[in-house]
């Protein structure tokens, strides 16, 4: 793939880290952002280590302005990778009747980053990428969203971060359209569980759990084949989707039942 100008959000870790490492070679210009700086600057190091021209944005995606200034003047651009997200599971209330919930500020932060923190992202690669000339394929860039098979199904465990992942892959998938007539191709990747430190501390069996190069590998496959959506494992997002087919009654008390939606079962968010 010639892509000869990437910019990455959360490169410090998980997927985004991933993806800047297998992207990592001669005469490729990276662009990575992310909270860590530490982190982020040891990705750029093995980047560079690599051959690439790699240059660090310390800032979060939850912040408009600093987003639309990097993003703007970062041009030209080839691909866009959004990556940066957080989880977080519900807690048991302490009242007379015990039952799980979600810390209000967990709920806004998970939809400010994995939400907000997208649009962030996309609409100043949108505006930057209309500008450029197309290619000879009539391509002006790409841009790519990691989505989750958890925006398939009204989990109960992750209520926000299921609510915050639909919203994403339904806004790529439904902008990609009229954006594809311009010569930008959008994509949403929709994954199971991907072995990266979001969910090292999961207490839990993580059916499907992916590696993380096989993860980058199939989704850079994805956005060079201009896939408006990448899904990996197929048999488990081919499940949910079964699963939002049933009565919601019944698929509650299927899931109500899983080691997932326990509360506790999954760490809470980082609101750092």
């Amino acid at each position: 793939m010639k892509y000869a100008s990437v910019l990455i959000t959360g490169a410090s870790s998980g997927i985004g880290q991933g993806l800047a490492l297998m992207l990592a070679r001669p005469g490729r210009r990276l662009l990575l952002g992310g909270r860590n700086t530490p982190r982020l600057e040891e990705t750029a190091r093995q980047c560079i280590a690599r051959g690439a021209d790699a240059r660090i944005q310390a800032t979060d995606v939850t912040n408009q302005a600093a987003m639309t200034d990097w993003v703007s003047s970062a041009g030209p651009l080839n691909l866009v990778l959004a990556c940066a997200g957080i989880t977080g599971g519900t807690r048991l209330t302490e009242q007379p009747d015990p039952a799980p919930y979600e810390p209000d500020t967990q709920i806004r932060r998970i939809f400010e980053t994995d939400l907000t923190g997208v649009l962030n992202t996309v609409l100043p690669a949108l505006a930057l990428m209309r500008g450029q000339p197309r290619s000879v394929e009539g391509i002006r860039g790409r841009i790519c969203a990691i989505a989750s098979v958890a925006g398939f199904v009204s989990f109960p465990g992750t209520p926000a971060y299921s609510a915050a992942k639909a919203a994403v892959d339904r806004f790529m998938v439904a902008s990609g359209a009229n954006a594809r007539r311009e010569g930008i191709m959008l994509s949403s990747v929709v994954c199971g569980f991907v072995d990266t430190p979001m969910v090292a501390r999961n207490r839990f069996a993580m059916p499907g759990l992916t590696d993380t190069h096989s993860a980058c590998r199939r989704i850079l496959r994805g956005v060079g084949r201009n896939e408006r959506r990448i899904i990996f494992p197929r048999w488990l997002v081919a499940g949910s989707r079964f699963m939002d087919l049933l009565p919601i009654r019944l698929a509650e008390a299927y899931y109500t039942r899983q080691p997932a939606a326990a509360p506790d079962g999954m760490p809470a968010a980082d609101l750092s």
